[in-house]
């Protein structure tokens, strides 16, 4: 069996859908399935058992034979939490305990960090492990990535295959439960839909426009089909950016969103919420340099090209991935 923790999430429940399209239905799925919301981002998967969250490390400790590889996707990923506690509990305290079992077994390993890690790039997008101790997360969500990336470095007993992944600004289906959450792709269809225009956050920054913020966006469906590389030809363990390694304005992406749905562009500029706007991040980029050291080399969806694929093949026909 192969674990997928998440699976009722947003990348979780993708990753559970790429499975059964390479012909895998022997996948164990957990998380808190108490959330209404989330079943439908799995209820049409194929999938051999259901364990609630808190229930798993018991289970995986006294089952981990039958096991072959966990995707470890679950995590507490809202980034205007401060409780440290929930983040301490569910994205380090519990990741080590799956670390530790699948060191014992011999169980490769392949779990979510964040770009969340690199703060506010003062020392760049580098995967570089040497650089990883410098950096500067600035929400707890961050901090909670950054320690377990640092604690899983100086392990002596490892996986016998790992990757970490700081993920980028993913966006795409399966993503409809997370509130504001949600990638501004979700919320500027929507609000396209209920007003034909799209809203995004003024600069509090000197050297950027309003809406020129830059982020690395990157399609579900590219990061799905790179953790299913490395699950399966297991190169070097390590930590490795997940991003397409060019940084693209959320003026560009209200721009293709408006494109996708043939609608006349009209963008309005709005005040950033207080509460994040020196927690903010202007600008990220991924260096995938080592993702493509070790063998992956197939292309990314354009910032464009995902955005078409999402609106037209999900959103507007209101799909599941």
């Amino acid at each position: 069996m192969i674990v997928v923790t998440g699976a009722a999430g947003f990348i979780g429940s993708c990753m559970l859908g790429k499975l059964n399209r390479e012909g895998r239905k022997d996948v164990l799925i957990v998380d808190d399935f108490s959330k209404i919301e989330k079943e439908k981002n799995y209820v049409h998967a194929a999938y051999c058992r259901k364990i609630d969250r808190e229930e798993f490390i018991d289970w995986f400790s006294n089952n981990a034979s039958e096991i072959e590889g966990v995707f470890h996707l679950g995590a507490r990923t809202d980034t205007t939490e401060f409780d440290w506690n929930v983040f301490e509990h569910l994205n380090l305290e519990y990741t080590k305990s799956l670390w530790t079992i699948c060191s014992k077994h011999s169980i490769p390993l392949v779990y979510a960090s964040s770009a969340a890690t690199y703060g506010a790039g003062e020392f760049g997008y580098d995967d570089n492990t040497d650089l990883i101790e410098n950096l500067k997360p600035l929400n707890p969500y961050g901090r909670s990535k950054q320690e377990f990336d640092l604690w899983a470095l100086s392990c002596d007993e490892k996986p016998v295959f790992w990757a970490g992944l700081k993920f980028f600004n993913v966006y795409g289906p399966n993503e409809y439960h997370k509130g504001r959450m949600a990638s501004v792709i979700y919320h500027s269809f929507n609000q396209i839909n209920d007003s034909s225009e799209a809203r995004l956050f003024r600069s509090y920054k000197e050297g950027y426009r309003d809406g020129w913020q830059m982020r690395d966006f990157v399609y579900v469906k590219d990061v799905v089909n790179v953790m299913y590389y490395l699950m399966t030809h297991r190169p070097k363990s390590d930590i490795y950016n997940l991003g397409t390694g060019k940084a693209r304005s959320f003026y560009d992406l209200a721009v293709a969103t408006f494109d996708a749905m043939d609608r006349k562009e009209n963008i309005k500029f709005i005040d950033m919420p207080e509460d994040i706007r020196d927690k903010y991040q202007y600008f990220t980029e991924a260096k995938i340099s080592k993702l493509r050291s070790v063998g992956y080399n197939d292309d990314f969806f354009s910032l464009e090209e995902g955005v078409r694929d999402y609106v037209c093949n999900y959103l507007i026909p209101n799909k599941y991935y």
